[in-house]
């Protein structure tokens, strides 16, 4: 059972990772068009805003995913250091999402009514 969990484990801490490395791509892609366009002489602050709190969201959602992925972690190595470990590293991950939530809310109204 141990092992099955392990492996449930890391493979949900894998699409936490790849769901953040392709948000990364994809804002990327898409700063290097603003870029371009920003060497035109026009500007583009609005658009690279919208640009950092969509890698905002992908940051948030990655990081429930690898949160999720140390919880079930836990049932692997239930020992109370692996706990106080498990403890601050959700507790660092859960304060980094509050305020990236926080300041996607307050960027994109939508998000503020659910």
């Amino acid at each position: 059972m141990k092992e099955i969990l392990h492996i449930v484990s890391t493979v949900i801490g894998v699409i936490g990772v790849l769901i953040i490395i392709w948000g990364v791509i994809l804002i990327t892609i898409r700063l290097l068009m603003l870029e371009v366009k920003r060497l035109k002489q026009k500007s583009i602050f609005p658009e690279r805003e919208t640009l950092r709190h969509q890698l905002g969201s992908y940051l948030l959602l990655g990081l429930e995913f690898m949160i999720a992925a140390d919880i079930i972690g836990t049932f692997t190595h239930p020992t109370l250091i692996d706990m106080a470990v498990l403890g601050s590293i959700v507790l660092i991950r859960t304060v980094i999402s509050y305020f990236l939530e926080r300041e996607v809310a307050e960027f994109n109204p939508a998000v503020k009514e659910k």
